[in-house]
C-alpha cells in the first residue's frame, strides 16, 4: 500500500487545484440552435460544465441554462445548452429564457468543491493534503447518506444528486493506477492523472460510516463486485 501512495505524491505534488481549475467568464458570441459560441481560453476543458446567466436589469440576473463544453478549435469552444435544474423549487418555476447572444457563460463552475472517492483513509489523506485549494467534501457525508438510502453501489444518478446536495460539480476518483477528475454534471473525466496500484479498498469507498447495506425492496440495492472495476465502469474508462 506504501507504494501506491508514493506514486500519487510524485504525480499530484507538482499540481494544485488552482492551476487545474480556473474559473472562466465570457459572453456568448454566437448562437446555433442549442449550442453556443465563445472565446477559446486555456482554462477551458472539453467536457467540463458551466451555468449562462441572463441579466434582466441592471441590479437582477439569473441562471437560466447549464452549458457542456463538447469543442474547441481556431481560437472558439462550443457549448451545448440544457436545463439548469440544481436550484429547481416546487414553488418556483423556472426562467423560461433561451440563452441569447451577450449573456454572460460562467465555466468551470463548482468546481472549487468537489467530492472524493477514495479506496482507504491513507489514499484520501494524500489525496487532500496535496490538493489544498479544493474544498472536500467529507466522504462521511457521502457515506451517511448512502447508509440511508441503502444505497451501497451509488450510481451517477446517486453522485449527482450529492453533488447538488453538497453544492460542488466535480469528483476525484482515485483509482487502480489512475486517478481522475469527473465533471459531476455529465460524468465527463475532465483531468487525468497517474497513480498507484490499489491494493486495498473499502467498498464503497473509504467513509468512517459504518452499515451501507443492501435492501430487498430495491432491485437497484445490491453490493459492489470490485472497487475500481466498478468506478471504471461507471465512468467508462
Amino acid at each position: 500500500m506504501r507504494k501506491a501512495i508514493l506514486i500519487f505524491s510524485i504525480i499530484i505534488s507538482t499540481l494544485n487545484a488552482g492551476g487545474l481549475f480556473k474559473e472562466y467568464k465570457t459572453q456568448i458570441l454566437n448562437i446555433k440552435g442549442n449550442q453556443a459560441i465563445i472565446k477559446d481560453s486555456k482554462d477551458i476543458v472539453i467536457g467540463s460544465s458551466g451555468i449562462v446567466i441572463h441579466k434582466f436589469s441592471s441590479d437582477t440576473s439569473s441562471i437560466i441554462a447549464k452549458v457542456d463544453v463538447i469543442s474547441k478549435s481556431n481560437g472558439k469552444a462550443t457549448l451545448r445548452f440544457s436545463t439548469y435544474s440544481a436550484l429547481k423549487q416546487a414553488a418556483l418555476p423556472l426562467p423560461g429564457i433561451a440563452p441569447e447572444v451577450g449573456d454572460n457563460i460562467v465555466l468551470n463552475y463548482l468546481y472549487d468543491r468537489a467530492l472524493i472517492v477514495a479506496p482507504n483513509y491513507k489514499v484520501y489523506n494524500e489525496i487532500t493534503r496535496h490538493f489544498k485549494d479544493i474544498t472536500w467534501v467529507h466522504p462521511d457525508v457521502m457515506g451517511a447518506y448512502l447508509a440511508q438510502e441503502f444505497k451501497p453501489n451509488p450510481n451517477r444518478k446517486t453522485f449527482q444528486k450529492m453533488c447538488q446536495q453538497n453544492v460542488t460539480s466535480l469528483i476525484f476518483f482515485a483509482l487502480n493506477n489512475e486517478a481522475v477528475f469527473v465533471d459531476c454534471n455529465n460524468f465527463k473525466v475532465v483531468k487525468k492523472l497517474k497513480g498507484g496500484r490499489v491494493q486495498s479498498a473499502q467498498l464503497p469507498f473509504y467513509t468512517r460510516v459504518k452499515g451501507i447495506n443492501t435492501s430487498w425492496l430495491s432491485f437497484s440495492s445490491s453490493k459492489m463486485d470490485s472497487y475500481s472495476n466498478y468506478y471504471k465502469r461507471l465512468i467508462n474508462r
